[in-house]
């Protein structure tokens, strides 16, 4: 698993002919044998004679935004290893190309750009390397590179597909030639466990890793990261592959932002080669030695096609756009005024860590983490960037409580909405602020005099949404009224799916946090304006009211209402709107799956003796029996009595339905998890069912529609858009959802500590005061931010 590239032009290196090549000349002038021939080898990804690579990583969907294509004169090999699918070919101009996984590693014509840079930029601003390592590269590209440097006494290579180095030896010898070195030792196996048992080894680590999708995703992580840190000698240098200006600032930031938190110096080079995605790759570039010059050769090199010294110094100089991502990185100046600040978080779910992150990246800023065990905080304050102290804090016990706030300067409550009033109270009481992703509850409403009198602010929904959401709203729908016109419709549609290569399930959905919490949510009551008209929705009949919403074409999204909307036309101050909507976005198919399960009983809460817990687990079938009054617990008979509690709007959804439940094994002999009722058991078998697996991605789409008339009256719709991607599931790095929730937390956090946001009491971000800061903050920061279009 490398991004590696290859080898030197074809045409440049073929051998003399010898007499064994004037024999087989001979016999090919023979009649053929009887046998027939091998049939010519192909490969899906070829088509009309061109190879097309396709990436989630580019622009637009990950299927119309871009791709790149090399005209195939020959394919040579095609397998599937332990690991990957490998291909090889022979292009008409390019020369060999290998392809792993469906991108392109190695191309003749251009790999030696990619092979020096990632090796010469920590090799020659070292000034002694004598051991080094190369994580990925199986080709064997950068280990030809390392091996050009007089100083290097023995490379170690480690990679975890044997199948990489076997098929360049084959087909790609002039990038695999450094194999035979007598200083070589090959490795095969996970570059993670290998760095795990090497500590203080190596002067230069250089990791040739492909794209952050799928297991490499991992090596793009802060362990795998802090493992490299721990491998290096005094004063050791890293070089990574770091994707591309064009593509991926945000990847490029955070790890900027990660090495500047490991490393005392870190640079981000880069190198133009035609053949990666939109022309160009970049380098992020590490060392012990803060005092060191990564950017300034100490030595020339032969042997070199692409790598010059001034070449070196240059590929520092970033354009004006990625160079402000790159400085964003790195560690934020406290104010002159800054006064050491504690802070005290409270819970440890999958939204802390962005947020515990975001707070220690200032100097002045020190964390207790308070968990209801101390063994749960421990575990958490080991994984963060700088030391934290864990605490046990039980959040219901007010001595417990005040003890801990007591000793702080802000809370960050990320624990169950209902102990944030009893977090707020205590705060009240020691006077400290507090910041909640939360909304704001009628329990924690009824603390505002006591907050306000106590001096303290208490901000709340401050996530992804709600938070991002009410920022971008307030904003646009200000402008709108500073420009004399009116907001006569807000639609706000937020959804957290998988995205659409996990979404691979009857129900186009998989659970990152309770499944009970999100079943329950859709038997919520929502009420919303809609033309100037109050609409109120029962929770047993919501998901009748879904109905298809166009973002994005390669998208089949269905909408419906979430709680309710009214309020925000006074939240957010457009009195003048006839449609006020806020909701929730699914994959098409989700609403009628839902309904039948609504339909047959099986979100009901109650108590159901035979699902007791304790009680002989029954098969799904006899459960089912039981809930629909079937006569038989045959499958036939349950499909029937499906068919007489609930009704299918087409002959095809019935067949998808009944399909989907089938896979869900309600039909079937398989015993059940006893939760004690339909809801509880069920909510066992689809955690089972619909959990992301290794490699899998969260994604989040948010959108805002605002149907503006203008001060001349004219009408206008105006949509404010964020769709992002989280890390692949199982590779240490967090979920979108994870991500925007605790990064916007803790951007807020440092917000309230330097004092610019001053607002006193407990709300939420619906004023400019609050929202303009924290706008400024995240875009700063390169985070994310949603794009405005005029339709």
């Amino acid at each position: 698993m490398l991004r590696v590239l290859a080898r030197a032009a074809r045409g440049l290196y073929a051998p003399a002919r010898t007499c064994a090549d004037r024999a087989n000349l001979f016999a090919s002038s023979l009649p053929p044998p009887f046998f027939p021939m091998a049939a010519e080898l192909s490969h899906p990804l070829i088509v009309d004679g061109w190879f097309r690579e396709i990436s989630e990583q580019w622009p637009g969907d990950g299927t119309a935004g871009q791709a790149m294509t090399l005209r195939v004169k020959k394919v040579l090999h095609t397998e599937k290893s332990l690991y990957q699918d490998v291909l090889v070919f022979e292009s008409t101009d390019h020369g060999n190309v290998l392809v792993l996984d469906g991108a392109i590693q190695c191309v003749e014509r251009d790999e030696f750009s990619y092979q020096e840079m990632i090796a010469h930029l920590p090799l020659a601003s070292h000034p002694n390397p004598e051991k080094v390592l190369v994580i990925g590269g199986g080709d064997g590209g950068v280990l030809r590179e390392v091996l050009k440097h007089p100083s290097v006494k023995s490379a170690t290579l480690c990679d975890i597909d044997e199948a990489v180095p076997r098929v360049s030896k084959q087909f790609l010898p002039h990038m695999a030639a450094g194999f035979n070195d007598p200083r070589v030792t090959v490795f095969i196996g996970d570059g993670f466990k290998f760095l795990d048992d090497k500590k203080n080894e190596f002067d230069v680590i250089i990791t040739d890793s492909s794209d952050p999708v799928g297991p490499a995703n991992s090596l793009f992580q802060k362990p795998y990261f802090q493992l490299l840190k721990e491998s290096l000698r005094e004063g050791g240098t890293i070089s990574t592959q770091g994707e591309c200006v064009w593509l991926h600032l945000p990847l490029i930031n955070d790890l900027m932002s990660m090495s500047r938190t490991l490393f005392p110096k870190a640079e981000f080079g880069w190198t133009s080669i035609p053949t990666y995605p939109s022309g160009t790759i970049g380098f992020v570039v590490a060392t012990l030695d803060g005092k060191r010059d990564l950017r300034t050769p100490l030595r020339d090199i032969q042997g070199c096609r692409y790598w010059s010294k001034a070449i070196h110094r240059q590929a520092f100089t970033l354009p004006a756009f990625a160079q402000a991502v790159v400085d964003k990185s790195l560690k934020p100046a406290a104010p002159a005024n800054a006064q050491p600040k504690k802070v005290l978080l409270l819970g440890s779910g999958f939204v802390a860590q962005p947020a515990a992150e975001y707070v220690l990246r200032r100097a002045e800023n020190s964390l207790v983490v308070g968990c209801r065990t101390l063994a749960t905080a421990q575990q958490f304050v080991e994984s963060l960037p700088r030391p934290a102290t864990a605490i046990a804090v039980d959040s219901s016990d007010e001595a417990s409580l005040d003890k801990a706030v007591a000793d702080c300067d802000l809370v960050i409550s990320l624990i169950p909405y209902t102990q944030h009033a009893n977090v707020i109270k205590s705060a009240v009481k020691h006077k400290k602020d507090v910041v909640t992703t939360s909304y704001v509850s009628p329990a924690m409403k009824a603390l505002h005099d006591e907050a306000v009198a106590a001096g303290i602010t208490v901000l709340n929904e401050i996530g992804l949404d709600p938070g991002i959401d009410h920022l971008y709203a307030v904003k646009t729908i200000d402008e709108v009224h500073q420009a004399g016109g009116k907001v006569k419709g807000f639609l706000s549609y937020c959804g957290g799916l998988p995205a659409p290569s996990a979404a691979d399930n009857p129900l186009g959905y998989k659970f990152s946090w309770s499944s009970r919490g999100v079943l329950l949510a859709l038997l919520n009551s929502a009420k919303l304006y809609s033309k100037g008209q109050l609409v109120e929705i029962d929770g047993k009949d919501l998901m009748k009211h879904a109905k298809p919403y166009y973002i994005n074409p390669a998208f089949a999204f269905v909408a419906y209402p979430n709680r309710d909307s009214t309020p925000f036309r006074e939240f957010y101050n457009i009195p003048e709107a006839e449609t006020v909507v806020r909701g929730t976005l699914r994959y098409q198919g989700f609403p009628e799956f839902i309904k039948a399960l609504v339909d047959i009983g099986f979100l009901n809460e109650s108590p159901v003796e035979y699902l007791a817990k304790g009680a002989q687990a029954l098969p799904w079938a006899e459960v089912t029996q039981r809930a629909l009054g079937a006569q038989t617990a045959d499958e036939a008979s349950l499909i029937a009595a499906v068919k007489t509690k609930t009704q299918f709007p087409s002959a095809e959804e019935e067949e998808r339905i009944i399909s989907g439940l089938r896979w869900i094994g309600i039909f079937s002999n398989e015993p059940v998890s006893n939760r004690g009722s339909l809801l509880d058991t069920l909510c066992a078998t689809l955690e089972a069912k619909m959990q992301y697996e290794k490699g899998e991605r969260d994604m989040v789409m948010l959108q805002h529609k605002f149907e503006i008339e203008k001060a001349d009256g004219t009408k206008e719709v105006r949509t404010s858009t964020l769709l992002e991607y989280g890390a692949p599931t199982g590779s240490d790095g967090p979920s979108f959802m994870a991500v925007s929730v605790g990064r916007t937390c803790g951007v807020a956090v440092q917000l309230v500590l330097d004092g610019q946001i001053k607002q006193k009491g407990v709300f939420a971000p619906y004023t400019r005061d609050v929202v303009d800061p924290l706008l400024a903050a995240l875009e700063a920061e390169g985070f994310y931010k949603m794009v405005e279009k005029v339709q």
